[in-house]
């Protein structure tokens, strides 16, 4: 993948905190566990601030699935799920992603997500990027950067993935899945605001109790992730949950929830450490994470009509 990348200064402008209304895509392994949903809703509750224009089916693999493809295409399932319980038409709004990870920095993996990515990006009106929040393994971005690297200069990727930077390691669920679409990303110059799981989201814990108390009145969407959160675990007794991946759409709402700073792109090691090189391209990376903002802004928006 060959290309100039951005000047440092139109880089820094994309790495700021956006004003205005933002257009959005969102790139989810929904079904993975319990907090893409509750992020679903949150992007969805939220278009005072969010145009969101398209939902992309990620894949992943762990006990819930049987590979990467199956994965995805239980997450797109749940995608619709959740969009049928808040009364939103998926056709022309959902999109399958890739069905397998990336094999090397050679290898992107089409679908019709990555193709609705590359049309959705190129189309984007000079001014106006298209901000891509992908809350899984980043492997449909990478394929889009890898067919069509041009889009680099029409997006903002916000990616939670990896851990803190101060963490003994970065073997976390969404990195280490597909480490060379980790790479693809860190390494192709895109705007990239990189939200930390351990040490940084891991802050976002909630619990049984708190979700059946502060979303009672949050109609059909409310009791879907009640449900889903309680089923998640055989006992809540003195059990939290962290909702990771509101993170990432809190990222676009307020300054407010979050510390963040600039940093050079880091570099995934072998040994899944991060590395780092000052000569490389900034990104924006989180720091921190105020846990009660966000919830509270969650559970009131999901408690509007």
């Amino acid at each position: 993948m060959n290309r100039q990348p951005l000047p440092t200064a139109r880089l820094l402008e994309k790495l700021e905190f956006p004003k205005g209304k933002i257009r959005m895509v969102l790139d989810t392994d929904a079904y993975n566990e319990v907090d893409d949903q509750f992020a679903i809703a949150y992007a969805l509750k939220s278009p005072e601030r969010l145009q969101v224009e398209a939902i992309y089916a990620a894949p992943f693999l762990n006990k819930r699935s049987t590979g990467a493809g199956d994965g995805m295409e239980k997450s797109y399932e749940e995608i619709l799920r959740v969009l049928e319980q808040m009364g939103i038409a998926s056709e022309g709004f959902v999109y399958r992603g890739s069905t397998d990870f990336i094999v090397d920095a050679d290898g992107p993996v089409r679908s019709e997500a990555v193709d609705d990515l590359i049309r959705r990006a190129m189309s984007s009106p000079e001014g106006d990027p298209l901000y891509v929040v992908a809350i899984g393994a980043i492997t449909n971005i990478a394929s889009a950067i890898m067919l069509e690297p041009a889009i680099i200069e029409h997006i903002v990727v916000v990616w939670l993935g990896g851990h803190a930077l101060h963490w003994e390691d970065t073997k976390e669920f969404n990195l280490k899945q597909d480490v060379p679409a980790a790479r693809t990303v860190l390494d192709s110059g895109v705007p990239l605001v990189l939200i930390p799981c351990m040490g940084v989201t891991s802050h976002l814990l909630t619990t049984l109790v708190e979700i059946k108390a502060n979303m009672g009145d949050a109609g059909g969407i409310g009791a879907f992730l009640t449900e889903r959160l309680e089923a998640y675990a055989d006992d809540h007794f003195g059990y939290s949950k962290v909702i990771w991946d509101i993170a990432a759409i809190a990222y676009l709402l307020d300054e407010g929830f979050y510390k963040s700073s600039l940093i050079h792109s880091p570099i995934v090691t072998d040994q899944m450490t991060w590395s780092f090189d000052s000569s490389r391209h900034f990104i924006r990376c989180f720091s921190f994470v105020y846990r009660d903002r966000i919830f509270r802004d969650l559970f009131t928006k999901l408690n509007q009509g």
